[in-house]
């Protein structure tokens, strides 16, 4: 059996340290404090006797499990990231443990009158009677997705303390800069050297994924012409006005919180302006590569239409994709998501196959060469002051990439 209070320990051990990405930093990693987990994970992986511990200039953790089968099996991966989102802060992370979790509203901070309560948040009665661990109501906790290493680095110390178990070679990486969409940007797949690889980045219990958006960011510059007021008639031009008529000419309903499922939207996350210039950033998602394309082409097209009222260039768009759908590159290779949906059955967990309304370092791989699936790490309401992680979800997930590693030496 994985040790509960074994898993506790070693996630406080790593959620206490803050590895905040930032988007602003051009460095890999992004910022310098990713090190203080990076380097210890490097250690902790030498400790518990994995093979081929490597951590490159870029803070990229690779590191091996020989096969302990004579028999050929393909090789395969377990991938985390240890950033934590900048959405909210990860500095002085404070854990509560709340054992026997009955239902109830959790106070996570009594002077700020801050309550985790499952009338809001209601999977949290999916976890009565289980071991919840979650914020103090300041921070944000980082289940997502030190959640993830925690169950890998421990999977492995239980592989290799149980050598009764048989697997073919492993090969885990840890990588930085996930949140803010680099994970896998300098991630070397040659290296890794994996037939196929899971990412442990998933929410609840169960969840096996290998759909997820096309994604595309686009940047809406609107020129102006500033005039003093008072004399502006047939001269002044208000970029800020024109920027509301490109905003409102979008679909309206077609935004993240009119849609869910496999729905698309245009996000609209950013805007300064004033008259002069007024400069709107969006994010354009869909999980259709087809309805993907024509949402770019609606932009285009508005921008150009736009300009042509004008009589000349007053606005420019700008759109660059960011990542696809891994879907293209896992349907041909569908057996790593059966070995993964039968590991979960065997072990009595029911799994939930369902699209990811985001993206993970796997899509991203899963381009560059390695199919990569994502699986569940157990955690809830990621990059806020209500994440929480059910313990006995951390050790499912850990137990699921054992039997993975069973299944995929026992599988033709």
């Amino acid at each position: 059996m994985i040790s509960k209070k074994h898993i506790i320990k070693r996630f406080v051990s790593y959620v206490t340290i803050d590895t905040e990405s930032d988007p602003k930093s051009d460095s890999t990693p992004s910022t310098k404090k990713q090190w203080d987990l990076a380097n210890n994970l490097a250690e902790e992986l030498k400790s518990i006797g994995m093979q081929e511990v490597t951590i490159d200039d870029n803070a990229y953790i690779m590191a091996t499990l020989p096969s302990n089968v004579e028999h050929d099996v393909p090789t395969i991966g377990f991938i985390s990231h240890f950033d934590t989102s900048p959405d909210f802060t990860g500095a002085n992370v404070n854990p509560q443990i709340i054992e026997n979790y009955d239902g109830k509203d959790i106070i996570l901070n009594e002077t700020e009158n801050i309550v985790l309560s499952p009338d809001y948040f209601e999977d949290l009665l999916l976890y009565k009677g289980q071991t919840l661990i979650t914020t103090d109501g300041t921070t944000l906790l980082g289940a997502d997705d030190k959640a993830g290493i925690c169950e890998i680095v421990s999977a492995m110390e239980y592989l290799i303390n149980h050598p009764e178990i048989k697997h073919g070679k492993i090969r885990v990486g840890f990588t930085p800069d996930e949140e803010i969409g680099r994970g896998a940007h300098k991630f070397d797949v040659k290296k890794f050297g994996a037939d196929w690889a899971y990412t442990m980045d998933g929410s609840q219990i169960g969840e096996l994924e290998y759909e997820n958006f096309n994604a595309a960011g686009a940047v809406v510059k609107i020129k102006g012409k500033i005039v003093h007021p008072g004399y502006a008639k047939g001269k002044m031009i208000n970029s800020m006005y024109i920027a509301t008529e490109f905003i409102n000419s979008l679909p309206r309903m077609e935004t993240p919180e009119h849609t869910d499922g496999y729905q698309g939207f245009f996000h609209l996350h950013d805007m300064k302006g004033d008259v002069e210039e007024t400069v709107l950033e969006y994010i354009i998602r869909d999980h259709d590569k087809g309805h993907f394309e024509a949402r770019k082409e609606v932009m285009i097209k508005l921008t150009n239409e736009i300009n042509s009222q004008y009589g000349r260039t007053v606005i420019t768009t700008e759109i660059k994709d960011q990542y696809f759908n891994m879907k293209e590159k896992v349907e041909s290779v569908m057996h790593i998501v059966d070995i993964a949906e039968k590991a979960m059955k065997e072990l009595n967990i029911e799994p939930l196959i369902k699209a990811i309304r985001g993206g993970t370092d796997g899509s991203q791989l899963s381009y560059m060469g390695l199919p990569c699936p994502n699986i569940f790490a157990g955690g809830h309401n990621f990059h806020g002051r209500y994440e929480y992680v059910p313990v006995e979800s951390m050790i499912k997930a850990t137990e699921v990439i054992c039997k993975i590693a069973e299944l995929t030496a026992k599988e033709k």
